[in-house]
This record gives structure tokens, C-alpha cells and sequence, in this order.
């Protein structure tokens, strides 16, 4: 079994939690660099560019043997054809792969909740216009998001996002609701009857044997509100 190398910030789930996600199901041997003794430094000379001509963007990327290999959808996409995580047909792997793309899609909506204007700005020079933007992803695009999710898991049958077994996007299913849950608990509470279909997939992810040991180790880090999900109870507003 190889060692991978994971490249993402030490202190927030971020993006970089898809990946370790699916590295924890698949029992892979990993390292998640920049949380070891000089590990930002390593990480940063990679997005410095010097190493190579393909340089990734940003975190997360993932380093296998001599491959580098930028982007969450991306990643997935790999490391879910090496551990049985996704389907083998073309069309289920280009399939997860549609999924896994319009996670990333939701995800920056997630961002922009709560730092609408610009990202090197403090949530708290943009607090107005982010309970704006707040309310309008609740009202709006939260539920677009979870009711076309919840579509595709229950035109699939019910158990599974995509194919007949767990695949990445079961995952990536199990933190978007996590993430909610903690970032807006009083909307969460208020729609979540609405997707039950998603609920109930988040409850077996979760408890999967590696899974559940990855969430109560130290490995797995908290919430917090630097990360993607975060709580400021006065954006939690649902209508």
C-alpha cells in the first residue's frame, strides 16, 4: 500500500476534509503534510512553484509517488479508482465525477455565506453583507443544492449517491450535512425533514467502523470558524 501525501491547511476541515475522508475509508497510509514538523514550509515551496511546471492553484493536493494531483473533484476522482470508491463504468466514474464537481460548486456557496465581498477581508468588515447572503443561501440555494442531492440518492434507489456500493460522494454526502449541521443548526432543524433520504445516508457513513474511529481521533479536526462551515449564529437565520 503506498503513502500518499496530503497538502491542505493543518487547522481547518476545509476542502481537504473530502480527501482525507475518502484516505480514511479506503484504510490508505497517508501523510497530512502541513500538520508535521515543517510541513507548511514543505507545502509551500510546492505552490511556490519551483519543483515543477504544473504548480497547483491552492491546497488541497495530493503527491503519489511522483504524481501531483491539484483540485478536490480531481483528487477524488484518482484516489476513488485505486480504492474501489467509485464506480468502474465510464459513465458511473464521469458520474461521481459530475457529483464531486457540484460539491465544490456548493462548497464555495457555503464560503461566500459568510465572506461575500472578498476573502482577504474579517467576516466582520463584511458582516452585513453577509447576513444578506446568509439568508438568501438559506432560503434559496441550501435547498436547491440538498433537494438535488436527495433527488439523485433516491433515483439511484436510496442507498447510495451513485452505482451500488459506497463511493466518494457518499462521503462528500456525510460532511455537507455535518458541515450544515454545525454551521446553521436552527435552519438545519427547521428543513431537515425535507431530506430525509440524505439523513439517513449521513447516520450509515458515519457509522462505518472507519469513519466513526476517524471522527473521534485527533486526527479529524473540529469546526471552527476558519474553515468552510462556519457558526455565527446571527447568519443562522431560517425564514
Amino acid at each position: 500500500m503506498p503513502t500518499y501525501e496530503l497538502f491542505y491547511w493543518p487547522s481547518i476541515q476545509g476542502r481537504g476534509e473530502l480527501v482525507r475522508l475518502a484516505l480514511e475509508e479506503a484504510g490508505a497510509h497517508y501523510v497530512d503534510v502541513a500538520r508535521t514538523r515543517r510541513g507548511m514550509a514543505a507545502m509551500m515551496k510546492h505552490l511556490g512553484g519551483a519543483a515543477r511546471s504544473l504548480t497547483p492553484f491552492a491546497p488541497p493536493f495530493l503527491k503519489s509517488g511522483s504524481l501531483v494531483i491539484a483540485q478536490t473533484a480531481n483528487i477524488l476522482m484518482y484516489l476513488g479508482e485505486r480504492h474501489g470508491l467509485a464506480p468502474k463504468s465510464d459513465a458511473g466514474r464521469f458520474g461521481a465525477n459530475q457529483l464531486g464537481v457540484t460539491v465544490a460548486d456548493f462548497y464555495a456557496e457555503v464560503h461566500d455565506t459568510h465572506h461575500p465581498v472578498a476573502s482577504h477581508l474579517y467576516y466582520e468588515d463584511q458582516k452585513a453583507e453577509a447576513k444578506r447572503r446568509a439568508a438568501a443561501f438559506i432560503a434559496q440555494r441550501m435547498p436547491k443544492f440538498l433537494g438535488y442531492f436527495e433527488g439523485v440518492l433516491g433515483k439511484n434507489g436510496g442507498r447510495f449517491m451513485i452505482g451500488s456500493r459506497l463511493s466518494y460522494v457518499d462521503l462528500s454526502m456525510f460532511q455537507i450535512l455535518a458541515g450544515l449541521d454545525y454551521a446553521f443548526p436552527r435552519a438545519m432543524k427547521r428543513v431537515g425533514n425535507r431530506y430525509k433520504g440524505l439523513r439517513v445516508l449521513h447516520d450509515r457513513v458515519a457509522d462505518r467502523p472507519r469513519i466513526a474511529a476517524y471522527v473521534a481521533s485527533a486526527r479529524r479536526v473540529p469546526f471552527n470558524e476558519d474553515g468552510v462551515f462556519r457558526h455565527y449564529p446571527e447568519l443562522d437565520r431560517p425564514r
